[in-house]
């Protein structure tokens, strides 16, 4: 595969190279890593920034969209369009939509499992999500690397900058709806233990 530095690609796609740093941070173009830690990009990539079809392409686009609640399939759908909008305006076939509703601290989700496996198996080459969380909401960052290494891409699409601060409270609020679930369940379990005279 094809590699460039940074600022062959850079010229290549006509941007500056602070432009693709700003891009590697915020997830919108992800750099590739030598062993030593040096930017690269691919081929792929660019053909994929170009709207370029890959002839040689192996494995299906897929738009994976998540929402936590069967309440919330209105969004559910809203996110789809706009990642389908996305795709279109690039110029990207996609070959699958995979919906999925769960939380994403949820490791056991089906359709998200079913997804890894076929990454695992060679049989997806593009996930296109909307935002990190809908994907995964803790380890993110393990799992795109983990999926680079099995030659599967990840474009997140709309990617919301919080600060480190925002972040943890994004992140101890899900933290705090899970554990409430669980004692609310165990409030009901207890109530109809103490209502059960068999017991």
């Amino acid at each position: 595969m094809k590699q460039y530095k940074p600022k062959e690609f850079a010229e290549m796609i006509n941007v500056s190279v602070k432009t693709l740093q700003r891009w590697d941070k915020e997830s919108v173009l992800t750099a590739c890593r030598n062993p030593k830690g040096r930017r690269y990009y691919t081929e792929e990539q660019y053909r994929q920034y170009m709207g370029i079809p890959n002839e040689n392409k192996v494995g299906k686009t897929v738009i994976y969209a998540r929402v936590s609640k069967q309440g919330q399939k209105d969004d559910l759908e809203n996110q789809i369009e706009f990642l389908k909008t996305f795709s279109n305006a690039k110029g990207m076939i996609i070959d699958e939509i995979i919906t999925d509703i769960g939380s994403g601290l949820n490791y056991n989700r089906k359709k998200w499992n079913k997804l890894i496996e076929s990454c695992i198996e060679g049989n997806i080459s593009t996930i296109i999500i909307a935002h990190k969380d809908r994907f995964v909401r803790f380890g993110y960052d393990w799992f795109e690397k983990f999926l680079r290494k099995m030659k599967v891409n990840i474009i997140v699409v709309n990617n919301e900058k919080f600060s480190p601060q925002e972040e943890l409270v994004q992140d101890l609020i899900s933290i705090i709806h899970v554990f409430s679930c669980r004692i609310y369940g165990l409030r009901k379990y207890k109530k109809k233990m103490s209502e059960d005279k068999d017991l």
